[in-house]
């Protein structure tokens, strides 16, 4: 099946093309949207293409198009009311469930559109949750960069407060890190004040999903009720992205040597893998460069359902593998820093 590639970076996105999974021969354009931060970037249910961007000067906007040559359309963004006193820096992720499709943002809110991106209504259960006073930035800001789904269910990865978890839709919330480090312990809400980097969940067993937090990679099997550590293999409990192919059942991070110098441990790029779901790990470093010194980010992480495993670091690097991680190539392009990375099947409906 041919893959695109969409890479969101500080200056704009681009697109890598291949013509099919195993390929190794990819071609590249770009950019779009020149100059605007592109931060996340979604298919809505009828196959077009939805994007988030940002700009010092006009701040957070979307753009949707039926192909990627209609981008420049320019929709209205998800807004806070004035009166609330918040302010929407910037979509920090977009996901679609059927026919909807939320927006996670900073400063750390949650939205949802009915019509593909065109207009967007607040989730005002989470942003009027009584913990809310409490809620402090992590270095990356006050934002909610992951979502899982399931029916009414709703999980919200937001940094620097945690997992924040709905069972009707968005109307209530709680707390669901039980077992995980807490970096602040607040004196009333003994729920939030951890820092999670990344969620995803097992689509055959929705409650059982992985977390990788600022201080360690977790698994739950209750949906979040408690959480385990599991570290075994990982060279530290540090790191940002975390992704699965669902078909091989194979989890992949990017740790960093810690908080403190966020860059692989040694300048040793390396992707780590699990195939036990996350009872171990091991290193997938073939073809990777030992004297890099770029982090890999919340969203710079990818996956096609077919063997196919993407990320770019804060070097502007783009580097893809079509066996799971066995072995690397580095994409063509010497890019500005990458913020997001998202593969697409071309063969869907307005690609």
């Amino acid at each position: 099946m041919p893959i695109q590639l969409v890479v969101g970076t500080v200056k704009g996105a681009f697109v890598y093309t291949k013509p099919e999974a195993a390929s190794q021969d990819w071609t590249f354009e770009g950019p779009l949207f020149p100059g605007w931060k592109v931060s996340a970037v979604a298919r809505d249910a009828a196959g077009g293409w939805v994007f988030a961007t940002s700009s010092f000067v006009y701040g957070a906007m979307i753009h949707r198009g039926a192909t990627l040559d209609e981008l420049p359309n320019v929709e209205a963004p998800p807004r806070y009311e004035e009166s609330q006193g918040f302010k929407l820096n910037e979509v920090w992720t977009l996901h679609r469930d059927g026919e909807r499709l939320f927006a996670g943002v900073d400063e750390a809110g949650l939205f949802v559109s009915e019509d593909g991106g065109a207009t967007w209504s607040e989730v005002r259960g989470l942003t009027d949750h009584e913990t809310r006073p409490q809620w402090f930035p992590g270095f990356g800001g006050l934002c909610a960069h992951h979502l899982l789904t399931r029916g009414d269910e709703i999980w919200c990865a937001i940094s620097a407060v945690g997992v924040m978890h709905s069972s009707d839709g968005g109307k209530t919330w709680s707390g669901r890190n039980a077992g995980v480090k807490v970096l602040i312990e607040d004196e009333s809400f003994k729920d939030i004040g951890t820092c999670v980097h990344a969620l995803v969940a097992d689509p055959e067993d929705p409650e059982r999903i992985w977390r990788q937090d600022h201080a360690g990679m977790y698994r739950t099997h209750d949906g979040g009720r408690q959480w385990d550590l599991i570290q075994e293999g990982l060279p530290s409990t540090f790191g940002f992205p975390l992704v699965r192919d669902h078909g091989a059942k194979a989890l992949f991070s990017a740790p960093l040597d810690s908080d403190q110098f966020r860059y692989p441990t040694n300048g040793e790029l390396a992707i780590y893998r699990s195939t036990d779901d996350g009872d171990s790990w091991h290193a997938c470093a073939n073809g990777l460069p030992t004297d890099s010194y770029h982090a890999v980010l919340r969203q710079a992480m990818a996956v096609d359902g077919a063997g196919g495993v993407y990320f770019g670091n804060a070097g502007g690097e783009v580097f893809a593998s079509s066996d799971l991680g066995d072995s690397w190539q580095r994409l063509p392009g010497s890019l500005p820093r990458v913020l997001c990375v998202e593969a697409f099947e071309t063969a869907a409906a307005g690609a």
